[in-house]
């Protein structure tokens, strides 16, 4: 299984493979990042074929990013679509019925930050939550899709995201939606890496888990999405385009602290997110400054 990743410094990060081996390679001859331009130009198969070919560079550096941080794996996304109550038993904890309709909403592009930067808590928030989701990333625009078997096709890849939530801005300040409490900066790590739809299909059938302070807390598997990917990509092409690029959040089982059954996120915890083949993400819980 190949994993894309992006390493280095905030706004300098560098494109990467990690192999089969675990070994890391070099992608700067192929692209100058894992973005839109390159995933519509079919780039991470012409990556895939270099690195069969033995064309990719060896990079110096381990791929833990114990001597370069590790970036989100794909460049700023244009859009971060977000489906809400996408599991029936988080739907519950809620309050709210299962949704016969997707839920969606929105997050603004800049809280895509990598898998193990600081999530900072807003200036006086005492409700910022956690969500482990499987994130999908667009590879060709969709639009108007005739059915969900078509929806397959355009997507690039999956990758693990934190969906992190501020509870009172969202729910309580939301004025009837929810970006309020989705927007804060760092509210959306994603990665460690960019696995190819090729290598996971539908995306289905994965586990996927979150901890605070090394206790679990979520535990489920993506089969139990009430909308499945396919589904979640016909229904959002009626609505928008899908741009090359595009990040969407498919939603979050039950374990969060809206449920009332765990704290909310407090200074100095630590927040791990994993699902089974897409890695293993872990933040350090800080406040923000005014």
């Amino acid at each position: 299984m190949l994993r894309f990743m992006r390493l280095g410094p905030v706004g300098a990060e560098r494109p990467a493979v990690l192999d089969d081996e675990g070994v890391l390679h070099d992608l700067s001859s192929l692209t100058d990042d894992i973005d839109g331009a390159f995933l519509a130009s079919g780039g991470l198969e012409t990556a895939a074929r270099a690195l069969a070919a033995d064309d990719l560079p060896v990079l110096d550096d381990p791929a833990d990013g114990s001597r370069l941080r590790i970036g989100a794996p794909i460049a700023r996304p244009t859009a971060v679509i977000c489906i809400g109550m996408n599991y029936a038993a988080h739907a519950a904890e809620s309050g709210s019925a299962p949704p016969t309709r997707t839920v969606i909403f929105f997050k603004h592009p800049n809280t895509v930050v990598g898998p193990f930067d600081d999530v900072l808590i807003p200036p006086g928030s005492a409700k910022t939550d956690w969500e482990v989701e499987l994130a999908v990333v667009i590879g060709t625009r969709a639009r108007y899709l005739a059915s969900p078997a078509d929806a397959l096709a355009h997507i690039a890849g999956f990758a693990v995201s934190n969906d992190v939530s501020e509870r009172e801005y969202q729910l309580e300040l939301s004025g009837g939606q929810w970006s309020k409490g989705k927007c804060s900066e760092t509210f959306n790590p994603l990665g460690p890496w960019l696995v190819r739809a090729s290598e996971l299909s539908d995306g289905s059938g994965l586990k996927l888990r979150s901890f605070v302070n090394a206790e679990p807390r979520q535990a489920s598997t993506t089969s139990d999405l009430i909308f499945d990917v396919a589904q979640i990509i016909f229904e959002l092409s009626q609505y928008m385009v899908l741009e090359p690029g595009d990040l969407i959040n498919t939603g979050t089982p039950e374990g969060v602290a809206l449920s009332g059954r765990f704290p909310y996120l407090a200074p100095g915890d630590i927040v791990e997110c994993e699902i089974d083949g897409l890695g293993r993400q872990r933040q350090v819980i800080k406040p923000g400054q005014l």
